[in-house]
């Protein structure tokens, strides 16, 4: 056992993980500032240098890659820079991708402007995808599911995830675990997956404020039998992140370090859970290794990955 007490990370290279959902580009434009527009009362950014790096399910899955995993993406972009963008760097990030262009839609993009290493500024540019291309993804979802042992929905509420239901049944009836990141208050529509993520603002959006730790569980108990899941993981922010089963709740409490961007550490946590899963681990250790995993990639900038040998560094210091 290891200094930190965590259980064993398991051998994750023949894991297969397929991360399904709403992919995104992000951009961020690092600068320096020194002076106030005289046309309004903003900074001035004199733009120093740019980065790309994939984001939303694209992150999901390219966090699954950094874990050693055999990693799948399937999405929705349109046929532009964006996505030419988005291929070329998940390619090199080694994910395999099946990225479904739609001539009417423009790939989602998130432009960050920083000054000093703080954002200043956010610019999305967005739509949603057509019908005709979401049938298509489903018709290739079907032949993909049998070739992997996890399955991981990511929904940003972009409009890629329309039939998630049915790829729920699908997955399932396949005798895959389903793990779905979800977006807004209709949980409904992720009835009968494995397992949900929900952060801890999220879930208050479904099932109301709870006034303690007692009050949480029971919320969250019928939100879990109410939509007949194996399980529900809450991730809390700084109070770490709690597994809801039928027997029972199980915590696990964030381990003290700078935090720098919590941006994508949810896409951290629901990848290496998957990963975990994918490759043995049961859910109390999928659990704790995804906790101590977002506790490594919120100390990055921006939409980052955290690689098996920094998980495996990291779960030996003292």
């Amino acid at each position: 056992m290891n200094s930190l007490n965590l259980p064993p990370i398991p051998d994750t290279r023949s894991a297969r993980v397929l991360v399904v959902g709403d992919v995104m580009l992000d951009r961020y434009w690092f600068g320096d500032v020194s002076r106030i527009s005289p046309e309004a009362p903003v900074p001035v950014v004199n733009v120093q240098r740019t980065e790309e790096r994939p984001g939303g399910a694209a992150n999901v899955a390219r966090n699954a890659a950094a874990l050693a995993a055999q990693a799948s993406l399937l999405s929705v972009v349109g046929k532009d820079e964006a996505a030419e963008a988005l291929n070329r760097l998940l390619e090199a990030d080694g994910v395999r991708t099946s990225l479904h262009g739609d001539a009417a839609l423009s790939t989602t993009i998130k432009l960050r402007v920083l000054g000093r290493q703080q954002q200043l500024l956010r610019i999305d540019f967005e739509n949603t995808p057509t019908r005709e291309v979401l049938g298509n993804k489903l018709e290739e979802f079907r032949k993909l599911v049998n070739e992997h042992d996890v399955v991981v929905l990511s929904d940003y509420g972009k409009g890629g995830l329309f039939h998630i239901q049915e790829m729920i049944r699908l997955a399932r009836d396949a005798g895959k675990t389903v793990l779905v990141d979800p977006k807004g208050d209709d949980y409904d529509r992720y009835r009968g997956a494995s397992l949900l993520t929900p952060n801890r603002s999220e879930l208050q959006q479904v099932v109301g404020k709870w006034r303690d730790e007692a009050d949480l569980a029971a919320r969250a108990q019928a939100l879990r039998s109410r939509l007949a899941l194996d399980a529900l993981l809450v991730t809390r922010s700084e109070e770490g992140m709690t597994l809801f089963r039928a027997d029972g709740a199980v915590h696990e409490g964030t381990r003290a370090r700078e935090v720098f961007d919590v941006s994508g550490a949810g896409d951290t946590v629901i990848a290496t859970f998957a990963v975990m899963l994918a490759a043995g681990a049961d859910l109390v250790s999928a659990m704790r290794l995804s906790n101590h995993a977002a506790g490594i990639v919120v100390g990055k900038l921006g939409t980052a990955t955290v690689t098996l040998d920094e998980l495996q560094r990291s779960a030996t210091e003292n």
